[in-house]
């Protein structure tokens, strides 16, 4: 018997609550369904390209250019050009404006070729291609085209999208857990889900946060993905960590999923503060971040803006400066940012000005030096944290020179020319000293590094002292017992012109190509670069053809042996085997003329002190002085007047109108509670945690500075001073 219930005012109005909520809920999964599928859209179409792929595609769905036997690591997974290209076919289905729009000759093509992949299930010997690069392909063809396939392939497909869940061997936090993250509330998307995607949106909106010491974002806003402390913010930190997390800002924004505004902004930080400050004018990818990837052969153009663009519909914060970068990226304006910065969890500073760019890189006993080469890349890159100097103008001074590249002449780094580089498993090693750091303002730095090689013992005091306009490079003590040379390299760079010497007392003049040893030489000038040699010292110079392939660079398979030349210029000094006290001075000039350089000379910039103990300079026309203190010591300075440290350290004094005004510090060794520094004359300071204490006697100020502790520690600490009469 049929019962008709008639519902009150009352219990119509509960089931109303209890249902719009669900109902809400679930309209909006396809509204976040629909925005997924049109960002997929917005791929162009090429009739051209659609028709290649269609042409290679066998009757059994393969393609006869992937070799689908070979699945080992070294081989790079070439089978997910199969998967990728039957989402450009799907594309090319679904998309309105496309020739192939609603094809079905395209679909049974499309439904072939992912039966012979579901058929064969291709598992690669490397977990990202069965976590990661699989299902992110064939995800998003399902929701393009899975609708209109058939439902025991779509069921069959399930187990494979499936291995990108949050228990997966690669969802570990960083970069991999929240792709992975986003590749489930994709497939949850696509099933209709609504509880599973309820829990793994909420993964992806708490996933940035400070995860310093850990794999993630570190609080100077670099990024390590791995426990090893290596600097990843360019590679996995920005493509994959910050841009997951915009893009699913995006797709829930408007909806009750919609991520924390205070989330959104502290991705805004870390983009500028972080990932911007480690690409060459906020536009080029800066090769000194770079690890294993090095050994890839890559394009040379801006980033996109669709990060940028998806955090301005979010949020207002910062808005001004990210919309710079947006113009800077579409050459709609020139580079007006300057800055120093010193990313202390990471051992990389970097220093921007207008017209030029550049980074020193290191390592400690906090970190280790180089990403391992995973897969097979990156198996020359043994001294690429060795206190590294790029420098770069335009962002394409190095761009795809390393099959020719000399892997024991690195810029800026003191290596033993070895007959031949340790092999690729003795890559990544501790560091083996904790003096490592820099002391910057945010505009002016200096950087210290107690260098000791973990792969052959040798050994440097190394300094770099960063003014406005030049920088000024020192190395002291450099010794090693082993029966080979040891070099530093000035630059190893893409030679883009005409090099231009001055030698002691003879004419400048430009040198022929080839092998050059040059005595008592003054400077030398380059593509708008001038380094100059305050000691007159003797420079190897090679300015000639190089020759590899891409091939001499990579364990990987599947990589061209053709050989690669390419004109190099590589300067150096020859330290000689068996060094014990060598050392070098040079300074190098950005953006200047040869007659600029030629005047360096009668600047008044000062050489201080170059020893195992103190390196220091001073610029005359800044009023500044930069030092570093490997140990506890005075300086003297031009004016007779002394600094003195009571502990090791590195200082920035900055004078005006011979007072000084500000001052300083950082603490590498990471250890002091407390800064303590003597300066000439009488000062007072407005500043929180500083005591200033002045001697009558020596008419000297004693400052005693509180350093960070914690995670900042490390971090510079700069402070305003007021000078007194006496």
């Amino acid at each position: 018997m049929h019962v008709r219930t008639r519902l009150t005012p009352l219990l119509l109005t509960a089931l109303l609550i209890l249902v719009l909520p669900f109902s809400g809920r679930a309209n909006e999964l396809d509204t976040i369904r629909h925005r997924v599928v049109a960002e997929l859209l917005k791929t162009e179409v090429s009739e051209a390209k659609v028709q290649d792929i269609l042409d290679r595609m066998r009757s059994d769905g393969s393609f006869p250019d992937i070799n689908y036997e070979d699945l080992s690591r070294t081989a790079g997974f070439p089978h997910r050009h199969h998967t990728a290209d039957l989402v450009y076919l799907a594309t090319a289905y679904r998309k309105p404006s496309s020739s192939f729009y609603q094809d079905p000759e395209l679909k049974q093509k499309i439904t072939v070729s992912l039966d012979y992949w579901v058929e064969n299930d291709f598992f690669g010997d490397n977990w990202h291609n069965n976590q990661i690069s699989t299902p992110t392909n064939l995800v998003n063809l399902m929701l393009l085209i899975g609708d209109e396939l058939p439902e025991d392939l779509v069921e069959s497909a399930q187990p494979i999208i499936g291995r990108a869940h949050m228990n997966a061997s690669g969802a570990r936090p960083s970069g991999d857990r929240i792709v992975i993250a986003g590749i489930l509330a994709k497939n949850l998307l696509f099933t209709g889900d609504k509880a599973g995607f309820d829990e793994v949106i909420s993964i992806i909106a708490n996933e940035i946060k400070f995860s310093t010491g850990e794999r993630g974002m570190q609080h100077d806003y670099s990024f390590h993905h791995r426990v090893d402390r290596v600097n990843n913010t360019t590679s996995y930190g920005y493509g994959k960590y910050a841009n997951a997390f915009g893009e699913w800002a995006d797709y829930v924004a408007g909806t009750s999923y919609a991520f924390d505004t205070d989330r959104i902004n502290q991705l805004v930080d870390y983009y500028l503060d972080g990932v911007y400050k480690q690409l060459v004018y906020g536009i080029y990818e800066d090769i000194s971040v770079k690890n294993r990837a090095i050994s890839n052969q890559t394009s040379f153009q801006p980033k996109g803006t669709v990060e940028i663009e998806r955090l301005l519909r979010s949020t207002d914060y910062r808005k001004a400066e990210l919309e710079e970068i947006i113009q800077l990226r579409k050459g709609e304006r020139s580079p007006t940012r300057a800055f120093a910065k010193f990313f202390w969890q990471t051992e990389h500073f970097v220093l921007q000005r207008p017209d030029f760019y550049t980074t020193v890189r290191m390592f400690s006993t906090r970190n280790r030096n180089m990403e391992i080469p995973y897969n097979g890349p990156g198996i020359t890159t043994h001294h690429r944290a060795d206190g590294t100097n790029y420098l770069q103008l335009t962002g394409n001074e190095y761009h795809d020179i390393w099959p020719v590249y000399d892997w024991q002449k690195i810029s800026g780094t003191t290596i033993l020319q070895k007959p031949e580089l340790h092999g690729p498993d003795d890559i990544q090693m501790d560091g083996l000293t904790d003096f490592v750091g820099a002391a910057d303002d945010g505009y002016f730095g200096a950087v210290g590094f107690d260098f000791i090689s973990p792969h052959d013992g040798t050994r440097a005091k190394k300094g770099w002292f960063f003014f406005d306009r030049v920088f000024v490079c020192l190395g002291a003590g450099i010794a090693s017992d082993k029966p080979h040379s040891v070099a530093t390299t000035v630059d190893q760079v893409l030679l883009r012109g005409p090099i231009r010497v001055q030698q002691k007392d003879s004419d400048s003049r430009v040198l022929p190509e080839g092998e050059h040893k040059l005595e008592e030489l003054e400077w030398l000038y380059h593509d708008g670069v001038g380094y100059w040699f305050p000691d007159r010292p003797t420079l190897q110079v090679k300015n000639q053809v190089e020759r590899g392939s891409w091939a001499d660079i990579t364990d990987q398979k599947n990589i061209s042996t053709e050989e690669i030349q390419k004109k190099v210029l590589t300067a150096y000094f020859d330290h000689g085997i068996r060094p014990q006290e060598a050392g070098y001075a040079y300074v190098v000039a950005p953006r200047v003329n040869a007659k600029e350089l030629a005047s360096l000379s009668r600047s008044g910039l000062a050489i201080l002190a170059n020893n195992q103990r103190l390196q220091a300079v001073h610029h005359p026309g800044l009023e500044q002085t930069q030092a570093v203190f490997y140990e506890a010591g005075s300086l003297s300075l031009p004016d007779g007047t002394e600094v003195t440290a009571a502990q090791p350290g590195i200082v920035l004094v900055m004078g005006k109108e011979n007072a000084n005004s500000s001052v300083t510090v950082a603490d590498p060794l990471r250890s002091a509670e407390v800064f303590v520094i003597h300066l000439p004359g009488r000062y007072e300071t407005p500043s929180e945690g500083i005591t200033a204490d002045w001697d009558s006697a020596t008419n000297s100020t004693r400052l005693d500075i509180e350093l960070p502790q914690g995670v900042y520690a490390g971090k510079s600490v700069t402070l305003e001073l007021q000078r007194r009469d006496q």
